[in-house]
């Protein structure tokens, strides 16, 4: 997760009017790398095809699961390439290319797990909702990577790229990578709505309570606590957009609470008047005003 993003929303899609977005043969090509030959013949489709299927040529699993996965979502599966990153307060932070195969296959396993739960997730929102979502979730270039010396960044997200750190210290379970993801996912989307929308009363909660951990607990939306420093929502220099992706985050998973029959007994839209504003904004500006919750006083 990082900090900064610059990424333009380019539509919605679904419902017929408008085209699903797609990743075309020369962008996969540059994103799937390696010493790959051929794969020039046919449409981008056989052509993507074709690469995902000779770069990870070694491990059969690893490729039936990325050609599954770009069957099923237009995703793209390939590697970052070697770069400093800067990573704010973490440092500079070398990083690698690393295909997800043979002994990292478990890290394709969770991000193809992952993508494949959020589709269903936002699919049936969007049935909910009656019209397109005005949010892109599909057809995302996924460029994993290890990080030296350092378990960190775990992903980052920028230009409908989605990095997945092999080594990253979260990306240990299919929850919390879906989580990542869909934080990561959310950035994506964001084309700076969080600042303007949600900037005041964040704002606010800053002024108030600093970097206390007691203070912003009924505040935050996720529980994240940054070792030696305060919840992830609140760490100096995160900032509004990294509150407004973990919000997007707990959405997601209070949503899916309720789909699967369970009482959601502590909602966040019910913690304080400012977290109700900033929930109302959020399903409305991104989840087509779908809310499975109840309102809050009909809560215990």
């Amino acid at each position: 997760m990082v900090r900064m993003r610059w990424v333009v929303l380019i539509g919605c899609w679904a419902f017929g009017a408008v085209a699903e977005p797609s990743i075309t043969a020369a962008q996969a090509r540059v994103l799937v790398a390696g010493d790959v030959k051929g794969c020039t013949d046919g449409a981008d489709d056989e052509q993507i095809r074709c690469l995902m299927k000779t770069r990870l040529a070694a491990d059969p699993q690893a490729v039936k699961l990325a050609l599954e996965l770009y069957d099923r979502a237009g995703h793209v599966v390939g590697v970052l390439p070697e770069q400093d990153f800067e990573g704010g307060y973490r440092g500079m932070i070398h990083l690698v290319p690393q295909l997800p195969m043979l002994d990292e296959r478990k890290h394709l396993e969770f991000a193809a797990g992952a993508l494949t739960d959020i589709d269903a997730f936002l699919t049936d929102t969007q049935t909910l909702a009656g019209a397109p979502l005005g949010y892109r979730w599909r057809a995302l270039e996924l460029r994993f990577f290890r990080s030296i010396k350092k378990r960190t960044p775990a992903a980052f997200a920028i230009d409908w790229t989605v990095s997945y750190n092999v080594n990253g210290t979260l990306n240990g379970s299919l929850p919390v990578v879906r989580g990542l993801l869909f934080h990561e996912i959310f950035h994506l989307n964001d084309d700076d709505w969080s600042t303007r929308e949600l900037s005041e009363d964040y704002d606010a909660i800053v002024k108030k309570c600093g970097t206390g951990i007691e203070c912003l607990t009924r505040y935050v939306p996720e529980p994240l606590i940054v070792k030696g420093g305060t919840y992830y929502s609140f760490m100096p220099g995160n900032g509004v957009r990294e509150y407004a992706a973990d919000l997007a985050l707990r959405y997601q998973k209070e949503q899916r609470e309720v789909m699967a029959g369970r009482v959601v007994k502590k909602p966040f839209k019910c913690g304080a008047p400012e977290n109700a504003r900033a929930w109302s904004k959020l399903v409305k500006q991104f989840f087509g005003g779908v809310d499975r919750l109840p309102s809050c006083f009909s809560v215990k």
